[in-house]
């Protein structure tokens, strides 16, 4: 598996790989700003397990930042536990892939 991980790392490029979890980041962060602005209105709301998936598939880090920036889902248990989990899992699942080169 490590084989294969760098393999594709190096046909890809690490700094390909960083600008698309950067994109993802700020989609997952803008996700949060945009639940947050419906729920000020009472609008049709982004789901909980959504915004926790997005976190988890490597958004944890504009999940993380969202979260703080919008001021949402802070009163939320689950959400204080597993968004920093999923961001530092975030970064240390760039910090392996960096490794790999």
């Amino acid at each position: 598996m490590k084989a294969f991980l760098s393999g594709i790392l190096i046909r890809i490029g690490f700094s390909k790989l960083l600008i698309v979890f950067a994109i993802w980041n700020l989609i997952v962060f803008f996700l949060y700003g945009i639940d947050k602005l419906k729920a000020k209105k009472g609008a049709w709301r982004i789901s909980e397990k959504a915004l926790l998936l997005c976190a988890f598939f490597l958004g944890g880090v504009g999940a993380f930042a969202g979260m703080k920036v919008f001021r949402h889902k802070t009163q939320h248990t689950s959400f204080n536990i597993l968004v920093p989990i999923f961001a530092i899992l975030t970064v240390a699942a760039l910090c392996y892939l960096y490794t790999l080169i």
